[in-house]
């Protein structure tokens, strides 16, 4: 048996009601999550850490949404009023990490980057550059490694391996002529599954588009595209100093959050393809993976070790996706997920609970950008029990859109707060100065 059909015959498993039917072994998960607003009047903030003196940092996107400045800020929350560390930073600002006297910012514009800025004051230099971009998504957030390494997860250009017109709806994005994907793997392309459009620079007439290649183009059946790093949908590492960058494990599609357990596993939230653009998907849910080095994660031809031909990934118009790859055989066999988390829940970053259980927060859907229809997902909090990975939604009235969950020196859990964002048809709802971090009150987490 071949291994696609290997693949195929595995069940995935299951849907968020199967995997939060398993109980707990620890304390129970309370079903609502009782939170105080410890800083308000953000603008679209994505990431929260502290320094080794409990000192609160948060970033902030630079998404100019509803009036918002644009350009992305790193700010000190240590008085009535935050300290700006750092500004115009190049939208969106994906995350924020203290390490050892620094604190390391993902700065997902053009071009992408990870900065390194020290908390002591001074310029900031760039310790990885030259990401790829622009695309679809960018460098999620730095996690420091048992090893001492910065690791770091670099989204896809593309919803699925074609670049569509779909990129002029992402409000982050809006932009047809993108950077294509980089492979981390050496890759085959087949034949046949190139996507015909309309062109919006030449009214009138028709683009044909091909997988890892720019908009209007495409590549030969048989075209073999060769490795680069840094490459996109991956996990990488290097040294704080950006020095000896490898890659550690290809096919993720846009890892948000990144996670090392306290026995030194690394995992990370892999955000599922979308019912959107020139190769939709159906039902792609989040998954949760162990990241394990040399390992592919599937991306763009599975979901976790699922088939993107199984009927269960039919979108709502057409038939599910075709393989773009030809060398499966070549490729390290796709890894299988830990868990399966709502699909569009939009899981980003999560945090080590005291009892050994892991907190995630959930952004939530962004219907109709990211798929025709669908019920409203996510806007919450999950716990995760690693003792059968078990998957728990836990309500947290007053949140808007949960995007990072950190302890503080102090023992308290604090959620940040992105802030009301709702995309529509031809615009987008939100507010400026919406977003805030979130204290959860005494003993509860």
């Amino acid at each position: 048996m071949g291994r696609v059909e290997q693949a195929a015959r595995r069940p995935f498993l299951g849907r968020w009601t199967k995997l939060a039917d398993k109980m707990s072994t620890r304390s129970t998960v309370p079903e609502t999550l009782q939170l105080d607003q410890f800083t308000g009047g953000l603008n679209f903030p994505t990431g929260l850490t502290f320094g080794s003196d409990g000192t609160p940092y948060v970033s902030e996107s630079g998404l100019p949404f509803a009036g918002a400045p644009r350009g992305g800020r790193i700010l000190r929350l240590d008085g009535d009023e935050p300290t700006v560390l750092l500004d115009s930073l190049a939208p969106p600002v994906n995350g924020v990490t203290y390490h050892d006297g620094y604190l390391y910012v993902t700065v997902g514009g053009t071009p992408s980057q990870i900065l390194r800025l020290p908390v002591t004051g001074g310029d900031p230099e760039v310790v990885v550059g030259k990401l790829p971009g622009p695309g679809n998504y960018q460098p999620s957030m730095v996690a420091f490694g048992p090893d001492g390494k910065l690791y770091f997860a670099q989204g896809a250009m593309t919803n699925l391996g074609i670049i569509g017109l779909d990129a002029l709806d992402l409000g982050w994005l809006g932009l047809l002529n993108h950077e294509p994907d980089v492979p981390g793997l050496e890759i085959e392309l087949r034949g046949g599954v190139s996507v015909e459009t309309d062109d919006p620079d030449h009214p009138g007439q028709r683009a044909t588009t091909g997988p890892f290649a720019r908009f209007g183009s495409e590549h030969p059946a048989g075209t073999r595209i060769k490795p680069e790093l840094p490459c996109s949908s991956a996990v990488m590492r290097c040294e704080p100093d950006g020095s000896g960058l490898e890659l550690v494990a290809w096919g993720v599609r846009n890892g948000f959050g990144l996670l090392f357990l306290p026995d030194g596993r690394l995992i990370v939230t892999d955000q599922g393809s979308d019912d959107r653009g020139s190769r939709p998907i159906g039902k792609a849910p989040e998954l949760l993976f162990e990241v394990i080095e040399g390992e592919w994660y599937g991306w763009p031809d599975f979901i976790g070790d699922v088939p993107v031909s199984d009927p269960r990934f039919t979108p709502e118009q057409g038939g599910p996706p075709e393989f773009i790859l030809a060398n499966h055989d070549e490729l390290p066999a796709p890894h299988a997920a830990l868990a399966e988390i709502e699909t569009h829940a939009a899981a980003c970053k999560m945090a080590n609970m005291p009892d050994g259980r892991i907190l995630l927060a959930l952004f939530g859907d962004e219907v109709p950008m990211t798929a025709p229809s669908g019920p409203k997902a996510g806007r919450s909090l999950a716990i995760i029990d690693p003792d059968g990975w078990s998957v728990e939604r836990v309500r947290a009235p007053g949140l808007e859109r949960p995007i990072d969950v950190q302890y503080g020196s102090d023992g308290s859990l604090y959620v940040v707060d992105f802030g009301h964002f709702e995309p529509a048809r031809g615009s987008m709802q939100a507010t400026a100065g919406s977003g805030g971090v979130w204290k959860a009150l005494p003993g509860q987490l």
